[in-house]
């Protein structure tokens, strides 16, 4: 799909794949270093998105407080902190969370319904209603806006039903993950990707871009092979 933002999922997983425990806790395994590079990321991108669990789970969103990182999007005239966008049906969400005091702009991405619950709220910068005729959220038509308000780089934050939904598209171009010291197991542990998943004959295809060892953690850095390439490189076959 062409006119969307240049979408990256980043994760912090145990070493057996979960990105929570079995109670769907907190995950706050990453290390110092997870934490930095986190904020690297985020630093390098317009606007990062999140799912309503995600937030419920922390209460915050990641901010950027490394000063060499605000200097740096200062430098070339970007607003200190990206644009932070929840993104939920529901928009289910506690007003008194830590999240509405943080100082960022804030997004949300909902339904009808979900919207007219924070219609007379100034929580939100900016509420976005783009809606199937179903009811649910049209993510082609989100990615659509976002490049059209000058969001050029998004980055995903969790969990994984929002980034399960994106792969389906073909919407993610790269995936950063850190694999943490820890093994937590779990069959009710969530993964970095949800819903109802892949057939083997049909998942999407990784390359490996760099990968990186920091004291005990392991840095993946991969890029999806998209469909339309997979498409071309089978017709020159």
């Amino acid at each position: 799909m062409e006119n969307r933002p240049h979408t990256t999922v980043i994760l912090a997983m145990s070493a057996d794949g979960k990105i929570a425990d079995f109670n769907r806790s907190p995950a706050r395994f990453g290390s110092l270093n997870d934490k930095l590079h986190l904020e690297k990321q985020i630093a390098s991108a317009d606007a990062v998105l999140f799912g309503a669990n995600t937030l419920r789970a922390y209460g915050t969103t990641m901010i950027i407080s490394e000063s060499i990182l605000l200097q740096q999007r200062t430098k070339v005239n970007n607003h200190p902190q990206p644009v932070h966008i929840v993104i939920s049906p529901s928009a289910n969400l506690n007003p008194d969370i830590k999240f509405f005091q943080q100082p960022v702009r804030r997004w949300l991405l909902t339904t009808s319904v979900g919207a007219s619950a924070w219609e007379k709220s100034s929580a939100f910068d900016q509420i976005l209603v783009f809606e199937t005729p179903t009811g649910e959220i049209d993510i082609l038509a989100v990615v659509k806006y976002l490049a059209s308000v000058q969001i050029n780089r998004l980055a995903i934050l969790g969990g994984g039903e929002l980034v399960a939904s994106f792969l389906e598209l073909d919407l993610i171009d790269e995936i950063w993950l850190t694999i943490c010291p820890l093994i937590l197991g779990g069959n009710n542990a969530p993964s970095p990707v949800g819903r109802k998943g892949f057939l083997s004959a049909l998942t999407p295809k990784l390359q490996l871009l760099e990968v990186s060892t920091v004291e005990q953690e392991v840095f993946l850095h991969y890029g999806i092979i998209h469909q339309s390439e997979v498409n071309l490189k089978s017709q020159i076959v």
